[in-house]
Parts: structure tokens; sequence; C-alpha cells
């Protein structure tokens, strides 16, 4: 008799307080043992203290530590990908699920996206469940909107965009990945009229935040994120 295989579940943890949690990924991750964590090991993961600190069970289950490094070769890449899918895939014959714990969402800028795709083309369902993201969590740690009334909001890859004119939409601007190139970045924005805030470590003990282009260190953290918006007076109803 064939086990009905399992299924893989990209599971979005938020940007880093446990009670920015889902109820919906905290009651997968009870529901099921075992858990794929990204990174060497798994207990060092900032997805998994941050899962720890909504479901201190998760200690108790089968921790699979899925690495996939952050390099541009792309033969590397490939075959990181490759075989984080095939650890997976043993699971799942098995007839278990296994929940993929990610920072933020996991539908923006995902790890497991790639490993999602080499699961369904051979064959495994997956399902994607949602977390805060962390360009909305920062908007509101800085107490600002994203958009309004009719402005558009363009979500952008700061690392591969750090050219003069590079930001040259209207509406208002998220900068991720920006920390390894910040001070590209940080001149980038420089030649616009847009009002700059960043956060590091949105929602963490460690979070900080940055009220100004001037104020964004050169070496702030891998996790940290710009909102860029137009500067613009509302006037009000009276």
């Amino acid at each position: 008799m064939d086990v009905k295989k399992g299924i893989a579940y990209g599971v979005g943890v938020g940007p880093g307080d446990p009670e920015l949690m889902t109820i919906k990924a905290c009651r997968l991750i009870r529901e099921n043992d075992v858990i794929a964590v990204p990174g060497k090991v798994a207990e060092e993961a900032v997805a998994y203290r941050i899962a720890a600190g909504a479901v201190p069970e998760i200690a108790d289950k089968e921790l699979v530590p899925v690495y996939m490094p952050m390099v541009r070769d792309a033969e590397l890449i490939r075959k990181s990908h490759r075989e984080a899918a095939d650890t997976i895939e043993k699971y799942l014959d098995e007839g278990r699920n296994v929940v993929f714990i990610t920072l933020g969402d996991s539908t923006i800028y995902c790890t497991f996206s790639y490993i999602q795709h080499l699961l369904e083309a051979d064959g495994y369902e997956t399902e994607l469940v949602p977390g805060i993201t962390s360009f909305c969590a920062a908007a509101a740690s800085l107490n600002i909107s994203l958009t309004e009334w009719n402005e558009p909001l363009h979500v952008i890859p700061a690392l591969h965009n750090t050219e003069k004119g590079s930001l040259s939409w209207p509406g208002n601007y998220v900068l991720m990945k920006s920390a390894s190139k910040m001070r590209d970045v940080k001149d980038m924005l420089s030649y616009t009229d847009l009002d700059v805030q960043a956060v590091e470590n949105c929602s963490m003990e460690t979070e900080k935040k940055y009220r100004s282009l001037d104020e964004i260190p050169d070496d702030a953290g891998y996790l940290s994120l710009i909102i860029a918006k137009e500067n613009k007076k509302i006037e009000l109803e009276k």
C-alpha cells in the first residue's frame, strides 16, 4: 500500500517579535513533527528563535537545518537548492508533513520559494502560510503609513538597484536587501527628494530606528530596511 506523501508548508514567522506570529503558523508548528529551518544549525537561526518564543514545544520537534549559502555562484546556489529539496522530500515520502519556517512572509523574497519550485516539479504538494512582512512591521514601528490614497508602493531589492536614477517612478519605496551595499544605496537616495527612514532588526530587542538618510550608518546590520516616501503636504479637512 502506497503511503500518502506529506505536504511541505512554507510558513512565515513574522519580522522578529514572537507576538507577531500568526495563530496558523503556531498551530502548524504544534501539529507537525518535522520543522525545517534555514541555516547550518537550526537552533541558531533567527526564524527558529522567533518561533520558539511563541511555540516553546518546537524544541521537542525533529529539526532539519537547511543551509543555502548567500553567494553569487549560480551553480553552488542551484546545488544547495537541490540538496534542500532532496532532504525535505525524504520526509514527505514517509508521509510526514514538513513545516519550513522563514523570516517575515513566505511570499516576499523567501528562501522557501526556490525549494517550492523543485518540490512541485517533483510532484509534491506545497502550501504557503503568510506572515507579517518586514516592511509592514517597519512602517508600524516608525508609526508611518506605507501608502495613502492613490500612492503606488515599489518594493525594491536594493542590492541589485543602486544606480543614480533607479528610483524614478512616482510613489513610495521599500528598499530591501540593502545592508551589504548601504553606502551605495544611501548615495542613490541622496539624489532624490524622498523622505528616508530605516529600521534595523525590526521588532527585535536590538531594534534601531533611523529617522533620516544621514542617520543610517554605512555598516547597518543585515536585517535593515529602508522606507523612502514622497514629500507631500497633506491638507486636512476642517
